[in-house]
């Protein structure tokens, strides 16, 4: 970095973003929350740890939006620091929960899924500890141990929610989803049930009754791109062929879950 390129005057026009005091990028670059993530713990204060939220992003799961609060944490007893747009968290991190990535140190994948576990709402939190599941960077087990070993605030939540997490799903409605169903009177489907028939797959579903031949598929955004509607169709046809049922969930059920619930019942005859 060099100071004294540009002036106040070229800074407050249109070419420059401001990220921070005195911290500015080009337009030509998008200005995402892993920029600002980075940017915060490489410039405003190096050797700082992005970690919570922001960890998340830079493991590949969109917890964050381009806006919101960067978290990094400083080591106990480090000078105080406020910088609108950034928190910074003092903590002690043992050197095995850091690793570097995108050129900045970062909290490891199942240090930050712990410190998620351990501080958002408890559905949000076993939702991101799916999703961090889902990258391939940690795995469940991983997970448990250290939530198992933490101590201190939200160390009990972070247990109770890697508890709750299961790894296998592949969207977070997924995840809320099971977490509704876990919650009611319905008996425990199997995620990510493979159907076979006549000794072949004929689908991967995201939750099923096997013994009753009931399947629950979660209908996201992704059904509505080019091609799907057809694979869709055939997956469906086979599965009618092997005596499958399917019930169908959008994102408006889960806003109306006892009547999604009920339809779940209806379905399996409970």
């Amino acid at each position: 970095m060099q100071k004294g390129l540009l002036t106040p005057r070229q800074l407050r026009g249109q070419s420059w973003h401001r990220l921070y005091p005195d911290v500015y990028v080009h337009r030509s670059q998008s200005v995402t929350h892993a920029v600002r993530a980075r940017v915060a713990a490489s410039v405003l204060l190096p050797g700082a740890v992005v970690s919570g939220r922001s960890a998340a992003v830079l493991w590949g799961v969109d917890l964050a939006r381009a806006e919101d609060t960067v978290e990094v944490t400083m080591p106990p007893g480090s000078h105080p620091v406020r910088i609108r747009g950034l928190r910074v968290r003092r903590a002690a991190l043992a050197a095995d929960l850091v690793r570097r990535r995108d050129g900045v140190r970062v909290t490891s994948a199942e240090a930050t899924a712990v410190r998620l576990a351990g501080c958002l709402p408890l559905d949000d939190a076993v939702v991101a500890v799916d999703q961090l599941i889902a990258t391939g960077a940690v795995d469940l087990e991983q997970i448990r141990e250290l939530a198992a070993a933490v101590r201190g605030a939200g160390s009990a939540r972070a247990r109770a929610v890697s508890a709750l997490a299961d790894g296998r799903a592949e969207s977070p409605q997924e995840t809320r989803l099971r977490l509704l169903i876990g919650r009611s009177a319905v008996p425990p489907p199997v995620a990510q049930y493979r159907v076979i028939h006549r000794g072949l797959e004929i689908a991967r579903v995201d939750f099923a009754w096997p013994a009753k031949k009931i399947a629950l598929e979660y209908d996201g955004l992704w059904h509505a791109e080019p091609g799907q509607f057809a694979k869709d169709r055939g997956r469906l046809n086979r599965l009618r062929e092997a005596g499958w049922a399917v019930v169908f969930v959008t994102a408006a059920d889960l806003y109306a879950p006892r009547m999604l619930i009920a339809r779940i019942v209806a379905a399996l005859g409970v």
